[in-house]
Formats: C-alpha cells, structure tokens, sequence
C-alpha cells in the first residue's frame, strides 16, 4: 500500500478538487467513509455479496466505500488494494467537487455540490470551457513504471468478475479515450472484457459518441483506432467519462477543467499520439481493428439486469501498460452500488431545463431507480405539471416514469416526492402515457431496441380548473411551523442533548 491511502499525514486534502483519485481516497479514510478489509474471496463472490448486503443495511446513497488488500482471483490471491463504491456516499460528491465545511448531512451536501456546480455557469447558464494542458513532469505519475513488448500480461491485474453470470473478469470503471482529427476527443465509459494477457474487448454502443468515433474512422477508410483506457483517474474526471454533459465534438478535458478550476494536466502516451490524465493510476494503450471482431459478455449492468451477449464486438490489442508504483484499483460493481458523482449531470439538467420550462425549481434523476426523474416546479397555471413533465421525457432519453412535484417537495427526498405522488397524484387525468419514445440501450423491460413507452405523472396539486378541490387540506407541517416558526431551530440546538449516544453506535 503507497502512503498516499495512510491517514496519519497532516496533509490530507479533506475536500477537492482533488488533482488525484489517490488524494480522494486518501480523504475518504481519513473521514471514516472508507471501510478496509484484508481479504476476500471473489471467485465465492464474497465482494458483490457484500456490495449488495451494505445497500441492504444503509441504503443506496449511504453505503460506506470499501478497500479490500488483496483478492482471490482465478484461483490466485492478487494483491490490490481493490476499491468499491469509493462515489457512493453522498456527502462525498461535496468532497469531489470542493465544497466547503463538508458535513455528514448527505442530502444538504448533495445539493450544496450541485449548487456549487450551477454557480460556475454564467448568467446564460452555460460552463466555459477550461482547456487542458500537457504536463510539464517529466516522470509523471502514470509512467512511473512502463511494460511493454513481450512483458504486457493485463490477466496479472486484480480485475474482477463480479457475477456468476458474466462473460469473465471486466475491467467496468475506466475511461477510454479516443481522438480523431474530424471529431476531435471523446472520453466514455465503455464496459472492457478481459480475453487474454494483450487483448481486452470494447463495447461502445450505438448511439455513443464512442460508437460514432470508431464508425466515422471506419467510413473514412481506417483500419485500426488508436485509444487508451484510463484507469484510476480523479473523481472529476472520471465523472465527465461518465455523463452526458458533452456533446458529439466536444471535449470532456475541457468540462474536467471547469469543474477543478484549472487545466486538467495531460501527457502522450507510449505507443501513439492519445493524450491521458498525468496522474491517472494506469493507462492501458492499444489499437481498435475496425474490421474484426469478437464475441463480448454478457455483463450485468446498471439496472441491475445481466446485459446482452455480443456475438461480435470491438476489441484492443494492448500495445503498452504504463501505471504507478502499487497502483489503486477501482471496481465500480455496475447495477449495485453508485459508480460515480452525479452532481454535474444534475447541475447541467437544471441549466438546461430552466431555459425551457420557466417554472422549474429543480430536477434529479433517482441513482437507485434508473428510468424515474423527479421535476418540481413553481406551478401557477393549468397543465403546468403535464407541460414540464413533456418538455424532460421528450429531451431526457433515461427518463422513462417522469415525476412532476411542486415546489415545497424536496426532489433529493425520494420518500417527499412518493408522498406527493400518494396524496396529490389524480390518476386521471393528472397522466400522461407516450407510447413509442427513444430509449437507453441498457432498457431491460423493452421488447424493441432504444424504444420505449414513457409515463408523466403530475403529482402537483391540481387546480380546479385541472379536475383538483377548490381548496385542499392544509399541510400538518406548514401548520407546525406557521404556529411555532422556531421549532427546528430549538430541535436542532438540542439534537446532541435528545440523541445521547445513539448515533454514536
């Protein structure tokens, strides 16, 4: 173990932006979010077991990360350390994204990230690009030690297979990197299949801007794509990999830059022209044949469904493995736990979406529900609900069930939002069903490819004029603090005297 993952050091950053997942990871158990355990078991599958039984004990959004030293694999006990759910917690997206007096109240530090996000825009809503810039390190921390040749053995890595039913050991948390000279970069999240010591598969689907890269590369006449796999990259980073924030043409380095607050540093590959983040935990170099493929999965994903068999699918042949002296190792356990902060991609919805639905107060897409986002707007006028609910389903491909509450429902409180859709949710004609609409291609439940059928409920209060009472009831709350306005604030003052050592159990 590197000391940088030691919690004795005066040093540690305790909120970001970190420069280094290692510097993240490093914060996490010197917060006490980071349990550390010696060994286990994958070929019994005793990670995923416990991956699973920790969302059973503490839920989705307050699971703590965990470090396990060394792990069964294959029947070989290979060093790690391998980390899960190190994006899971969700006072951790304020610790990313370098929000101030980080507190355990997970959901206050979830909107005060996404808060701090939409400040950086400017008053049109929209981010300026920082763009990156190469490092000036001449030993940078992801060639600390450099394989190549006869040496390159991907199957000697702690890389996991984390279901009896997949196709093998993946590699499930790191961002590919491809560069053209018509598209320019794309950085995604592409599930990566381990086949042999040199060759691991590829699966950018279609409709990603990975897929349209290795596509316009083929149209043009090419036979391979030049690419990198980068692995253990910083919580920001590794974050734009993984949303949507960037269109076709654009760069995710650049969005990296906006939400550090400086350039991301990158540096040159070994073995081609691809530019990767200099303090990555390992970079894997390879190129794409754009002509051949091989059979792929199948691999669970993030509905928590095993994912598709492919028949024919891309793959790498590695060229190169450059990486840090006892890298860290990241397995997201794709459909069990969070796999990486959110924050951004609800930062950019709520741009967005102000823009176009002029009531909106805030959105959120539920981590632990894929398909369901919840919408609460300041509704004035008949057919509000149903208006803002069609402008988010018709734009927002993952928005199968689309939610729509009224202002005083907190939409990060999934238990508020279900007691809005129980007491002020009518059915008919508070609904709205769209039989064909585009769907993810992760959709477990559709019978045609990226086609689904779409819900809008309107669990606003509805206006007479909308088939809704003239008058509803008042709210039991608003009551409370109408007639003690100081009731909270008098809790909250007394909360340590009143809870004893319960929350110290």
């Amino acid at each position: 173990m590197v000391a940088a993952t030691e919690t004795r050091s005066k040093d540690i950053q305790l909120t970001g932006p970190y420069d280094s997942m290692r510097e993240y990871v490093a914060a996490l158990e010197a917060t006490g979010k980071m349990l550390r355990i010696k060994e286990m078991d994958q070929d019994r599958y005793e990670a995923t077991g416990f991956a699973y039984r920790l969302i059973d004990k503490y839920g989705f959004r307050g699971a703590p990360a965990f470090l396990v030293e060394r792990m069964k694999i294959d029947g070989k006990w290979i060093e790690g350390p391998i980390m899960a759910n190190i994006y899971g917690p969700w006072e951790t997206e304020a610790m990313g994204y370098g929000v101030q007096n980080v507190t355990d109240d997970s959901r206050e530090m979830y909107r005060a990230a996404v808060n701090h996000l939409m400040g950086l825009a400017d008053r049109h809503g929209n981010w300026t690009p920082v763009k990156p810039v190469m490092s000036d390190d001449p030993n940078p921390p992801c060639k600390e030690v450099i394989i190549t040749g006869s040496d390159i053995d991907v199957l000697q890595y702690p890389w996991i297979k984390c279901n009896p039913a997949d196709g093998g050991r993946y590699i499930n948390a790191a961002a590919v990197v491809f560069e053209h000279p018509d598209l320019g970069r794309n950085v995604g999240t592409y599930r990566s299949h381990v086949k042999t010591a040199t060759r691991i598969m590829m699966n950018p689907e279609v409709g990603q801007h990975g897929h349209s890269f290795l596509m316009h590369a083929k149209a043009r006449g090419e036979k391979i794509m030049q690419a990198a796999v980068v692995l253990g990259a910083d919580p920001i980073t590794w974050a734009m990999s993984c949303s949507k924030i960037s269109p076709l043409g654009s760069d995710e380095y650049d969005m990296v830059g906006v939400f550090k607050g400086k350039p991301l540093e990158l540096v040159k590959c070994e073995t081609n022209d691809v530019l990767v983040p200099a303090n990555a935990e390992m970079i894997i170099e390879g190129e794409i044949p754009l002509d051949d493929t091989e059979p792929e999965g199948p691999h669970a994903e993030m509905y928590g469904y095993l994912g598709q068999h492919r028949p024919g699918n891309f793959y790498m042949d590695i060229k190169a493995i450059t990486h840090r002296v006892d890298p860290l190792y990241f397995n997201n356990h794709t459909g069990v736990l969070r796999g990486f902060h959110t924050a951004a991609m609800d930062a950019w919805a709520n741009l967005a979406y102000k823009k176009s639905i002029r009531t909106l107060v805030a959105c959120h897409g539920l981590g632990e529900a894929p398909g369901v986002y919840v919408v609460s707007i300041d509704k004035r006028f008949a057919g509000d609900g149903l208006a803002a609910g069609q402008q988010v389903s018709a734009s927002n491909i993952m928005a199968k069930v689309t939610i729509v509450v009224d202002k005083d429902v907190d939409v990060l409180d999934t238990g508020q939002v279900l007691h809005a859709v129980g007491s002020r949710w009518q059915p008919d004609p508070a609904t709205l069903i769209i039989p064909h609409a585009r769907s993810t291609f992760l959709e477990p439940s559709t019978t045609k490819p990226r086609v689904t059928s779409k819900i809008i409920i309107d669990a606003t209060k509805q206006l007479p004029d909308e088939g809704g009472p003239a008058k509803y009831p008042a709210v039991s709350r608003e009551l409370l603090i109408e007639a003690c306005p100081d009731v909270f604030g008098l809790v909250d003052g007394k909360w340590d005297d009143f809870m004893g050592s319960y929350e110290k159990k």
